[in-house]
C-alpha cells in the first residue's frame, strides 16, 4: 500500500488518523510507504499505526510539502514531517537519500532493508516535487529514484525492489516516464490484473482537495512500482486497486491510497 496521509492538516486529523488505522487494519498490508506522515517528541505515526498490527516501521525525513510557519495550532508545533515504511518483517536497517532540490533543504527518499523469508527486500519510499516553477527540480528527482531503484536491484538476493509514493505527476508525464523508459521501473497499476479505471488518487471531488494543484488533480499519481533484481523473477500484478470511499463520512486524507498485490 501506499497513501499520502496529509500529515496534521485539516481540523479533523485525529479523527483523520482512526480511518487510517481503520484502513490499515481491514486491508492488512504487508509492505506501507506513507507520505506527509508526522513525527512528534514523543512519538511517530509510524509506530502508533504499526504497534496494534504488529508491524515494523521506520520514519525518515525532511520530506514535502512544507511545514506551516508559523505553526497554525499547538498540534504542529514541534511536529515533522517525513516519510514512513511499515513491514510485516523486521527491517534490518534504514537510511535516508537526498534528492536534487533548489530547495534550502533537500527532501530525502527512505530506504529499507526489509527482512523477507525469501531474502532481502528493499523498499524505497519517496514524495516528489509539486510546485510547477520547480518542474526541473520534479523531472530531475524522478531521474534520480530511476538511478536508486537501479543500483538496489544489483546488490544480491533474487527479490524485487519496491518504489511506493507520491510522485506529484501522472501517468503521461516526462517525470513518470523518466522512470519506466524502457521497463527500468514497471508501474505496477498498468500490469494490474484487476482494479478498474484510471485509478484517480488526488480527485477535484474531495471536500478537502487542493484545487490549486492544477497539475495534479483529477490524476493518479500516487504509485506502487518495482523492479526485478539481477537474476531475480518479475513480480506479478495480481490485483490493484485505490481506496476512495470515506470511513464514517470523513475521507481519512485528501489523497486516495493505492493497494497492490504483488507475486513472485
Amino acid at each position: 500500500m501506499t497513501w499520502n496521509v496529509w500529515w496534521r492538516f485539516g481540523d479533523r486529523w485525529r479523527e483523520r488518523q482512526i480511518g487510517i488505522a481503520a484502513s490499515l487494519a481491514a486491508h492488512r498490508p504487508d509492505i506501507v510507504g506513507l507520505q506527509e506522515s508526522w513525527s512528534a517528541r514523543e512519538s511517530s505515526q509510524a509506530a502508533v499505526l504499526a504497534a496494534p498490527l504488529g508491524l515494523h516501521s521506520v520514519f525518515g525525513g525532511p520530506s514535502l510539502p512544507d511545514l506551516p510557519d508559523p505553526p497554525e495550532s499547538d498540534d504542529h508545533d514541534g511536529v515533522g514531517l517525513g516519510l514512513a515504511i511499515l513491514s510485516r518483517w523486521p527491517i534490518r536497517h534504514s537510511w535516508t537519500h537526498r534528492l536534487p532540490s533548489s530547495r534550502a533543504e533537500r527532501p530525502v527518499a527512505l530506504v529499507a532493508a526489509v527482512d523477507h523469508p525469501d531474502g532481502v527486500l528493499h523498499v524505497v519510499c519517496a514524495c516528489a516535487e509539486y510546485h510547477a516553477h520547480l518542474a526541473e527540480d520534479h523531472l530531475a528527482q524522478t531521474r534520480e529514484l530511476a538511478r536508486l531503484v537501479t543500483d538496489l536491484s544489483t546488490r544480491d538476493g533474487a527479490l524485487p525492489v519496491l518504489l511506493v509514493g507520491d510522485l506529484n505527476a501522472g501517468p503521461d508525464t516526462p517525470e513518470i516516464e523518466a522512470l519506466t523508459a524502457g521497463d527500468a521501473v514497471t508501474d505496477a497499476w498498468t500490469r494490474r490484473g484487476g482494479g478498474d479505471g484510471d485509478g484517480v488518487t488526488l480527485s477535484a471531488a474531495h471536500p478537502d482537495a487542493p484545487l490549486g494543484a492544477v497539475k495534479q488533480l483529477n490524476r493518479r499519481i500516487d504509485y506502487v512500482m518495482f523492479r526485478p533484481s539481477i537474476g531475480g523473477s518479475t513480480p506479478k500484478v495480481t490485483h490493484a486497486a485505490v481506496l476512495d470511499e470515506p470511513l464514517n463520512g470523513l475521507y481519512p486524507s485528501d489523497h486516495f491510497p493505492v493497494v497492490v498485490d504483488l507475486a513472485w
